[in-house]
């Protein structure tokens, strides 16, 4: 069935690049992409999928590396990112060594990052034997995808869902990510384990700093305007 949608999307799609054609799932232009984590949990993806974010992060299993079926749920109980991504999505290959970075900034904060390749296996792997991925890996075709559409998001590459230490989902950040953005979501995790924060002040807390991030980052993207003298 994976296989059978990339082949009608790349048909579609003449010379777009990747095995799912990216018309499908591709973000706006770099210039006015808002990029902006799901602004709360009642907020749902674009037409048509209409499905709704959960509240606590579904009980899912894939594969990991070796083969293994693996819960996500097993990785719960900390401070966690779960990013899906795919070999084939740009944004997706440069958020690599940002995670591999978080990860290793996070271990005092008991933090977690898992990968969800939704990809097939042995491109994923071959990926992975040139490409360090310093986190959990786990891997799905069919099921990936089933996986993507347990959050709500269905084809969005890349995004990535930050959940509390109840499993519980704090925020989705819609797009790829960035290093101001991953570390206002762990702080806020953080502020939730420690009391600061209730889980619904630190999600308003994230989409409008999230909000913020992204304005200023199409502000510096703009070209700047020019006048001649007159």
């Amino acid at each position: 069935m994976l296989r059978l949608i990339i082949v009608a999307l790349a048909v579609a799609t003449a010379g777009a690049i990747g095995f799912f054609a990216f018309k499908a799932i591709t973000p706006p232009p770099p210039t006015i992409i808002p990029a902006v984590a799901a602004p709360s949990l009642d907020a749902v993806p674009d037409e048509p999928s209409k499905k709704v974010i959960p509240d606590t992060l579904p009980d899912i299993t894939l594969a990991d590396r070796d083969g293994n079926p693996t819960k996500l749920t097993s990785f719960g109980g900390r401070p966690l990112m779960v990013n899906f991504w795919a070999t084939w999505c740009a944004p997706c290959r440069r958020e690599i060594p940002l995670l591999n970075k978080i990860r290793a900034e996070r271990k005092t904060q008991n933090a977690e990052i898992v990968g969800i390749a939704v990809d097939f296996r042995d491109d994923v792997l071959k990926f992975a034997s040139t490409t360090p991925l310093n986190y959990p890996l786990l891997i799905g075709e069919e099921d990936g995808m089933a996986a993507a559409d347990a959050f709500g998001m269905g084809m969005a590459f890349p995004f990535s869902v930050f959940v509390d230490s109840k499993n519980q989902i704090l925020t989705v950040k819609i797009g790829e990510l960035h290093e101001d953005e991953a570390n206002f979501a762990f702080d806020r995790l953080r502020d939730i384990d420690n009391g600061v924060l209730t889980r619904q002040a630190a999600q308003t807390a994230v989409a409008d700093a999230f909000r913020e991030m992204a304005a200023e980052r199409a502000r510096q993207d703009s070209p700047v305007e020019t006048h001649s003298a007159e």
